[in-house]
């Protein structure tokens, strides 16, 4: 029997050479991930090819799949998934920017976003935010990526079986570990001691599979140092991913709750309270 590849992913809207795109490599066996490599793309070309590599495989992506359903409603904008993706990612950065900001100053302070049902239970930014994160970015660049592969996107879009992509979201997983601890900074100044003790304390907690996904991580000694050293956290959070992509690999229907919106997605682990639950 093939073993199935599992894949975490630590995406961004823009990869450079500086902060590409980072994948991490696993396999799951007897409740345990071993970490067999850590792959870096400069450029979304490199991962496309990735994700044209034969199954089977299960990535967990770190950017979202979805817009929030009173959001799409609010524009006008197409109430199936296919459809509305093909229309959001044919508009350029500054119309998803401008619309979204429209859209925002006609609410209220405190309501300026709308949400997803899964953004509470996962903590997780609203998938239309454009700053700081760009995740409407990262959905604009991401998702033409999994469909041009014709990957598969349980509850959402039927692709190839083999190949298996769920949304992710590294810091569910990290929250549940070390609270609420910062691990990370792309700004050197920020790059503490502090930080870099939540990261060594979040390594050794995946090793001991501390969390409530019941499997834990193995790494050697140089990759264990390497998730340390990377002071961005951008190789730990692939490695977060892959934790919830191998959870979601032995879960009925990848992980995703039968009452998920097949419009807005979901984000695996999280735990769903209930149809139509929003924050």
């Amino acid at each position: 029997m093939t073993t199935m590849q599992l894949a975490g992913i630590d995406f961004t809207s823009r990869p450079t050479k500086r902060k590409p795109v980072t994948v991490a490599l696993g396999e799951l066996q007897h409740g345990v991930v071993r970490l067999t490599r850590l792959d870096l793309h400069e450029r979304f070309e490199a991962l496309s090819q990735w994700l044209h590599t034969p199954g089977p495989w299960l990535a967990a992506c770190d950017f979202p799949f979805g817009l929030p359903r009173e959001l799409v409603q609010a524009l006008g904008w197409p109430a199936e998934w296919r459809p509305l993706m093909q229309h959001y990612t044919s508009l350029s950065r500054e119309e998803i920017r401008d619309t979204f900001a429209a859209f925002c100053d006609a609410r209220p302070a405190g309501a300026k976003f709308a949400h997803r049902a899964c953004d509470v239970p996962a903590g997780s930014s609203p998938s239309m935010k454009w700053v700081n994160p760009p995740v409407a970015y990262m959905m604009h660049a991401g998702v033409p990526l999994l469909l041009d592969a014709g990957v598969h996107l349980p509850g959402l879009h039927a692709g190839d079986p083999l190949r298996v992509a769920v949304e992710g979201y590294p810091g569910l997983l990290a929250r549940e570990l070390i609270a609420r601890r910062s691990y990370k900074s792309d700004d050197k100044a920020k790059q503490t001691p502090d930080r870099l003790i939540a990261r060594k304390d979040l390594v050794e907690a995946l090793e001991q599979g501390r969390s409530r996904l019941g499997v834990r991580l193995r790494l050697s000694h140089a990759q264990r140092d390497a998730l340390v050293a990377d002071a961005s956290g951008d190789a730990l959070d692939a490695v977060l991913c892959l934790m919830q992509a191998a959870w979601a690999s032995t879960q009925p229907g990848h992980g995703m709750p039968a009452d998920a919106d097949p419009l807005e997605g979901w984000v695996v682990t999280a735990v769903s309270t209930g149809p139509g639950a929003r924050g």
